[in-house]
């Protein structure tokens, strides 16, 4: 099983709990991205939440390409996403992708959130990782 299989799975069985192999808690959600050929794939990406909605962060572990993901969530003006709960439920989100100061004031809270986000900056080559507020 894929690495990103086995945490969708550890999420939907853990009413959104991911404790391996990667320690996300309930800070994770689900995306359900349109692909162009017109499927879904599922993404399991690590979460902000406040009252503005959940935010989303296109890290792809500090790699210097943005994950593709991505291009599919720009293309979106909804999307249905999986959050936490028992059971775990899924919602319709209108998709809107930060920019300037607000998205620069998100990716400080991601960095406060984990410090594996402060390391990818490093292996980034200077790439500006996307983040979307995903609102449901």
């Amino acid at each position: 099983m894929d690495f990103n299989q086995q945490i969708v799975e550890t999420f939907r069985a853990h009413g959104g709990e991911v404790n391996e192999p990667v320690a996300f808690g309930k800070n994770l959600v689900l995306v359900h991205v349109p692909k162009k050929d017109g499927t879904i794939r599922i993404a399991p990406v690590a979460s902000i939440q406040d009252d503005a909605g959940r935010y989303v962060v296109a890290s792809a572990g500090g790699s210097p390409k943005n994950p593709a993901w991505v291009y599919g969530l720009r293309r979106a003006e909804q999307v249905d996403i999986e959050v936490p709960g028992d059971p775990v439920q899924t919602v319709r989100a209108k998709v809107e992708e930060l920019t300037g100061a607000e998205r620069d004031a998100v990716w400080e809270r991601f960095k406060e959130f984990s410090s594996g986000f402060v390391a990818y900056e490093k292996t980034a080559e200077g790439r500006a990782f996307p983040i979307f507020r995903l609102v449901g």
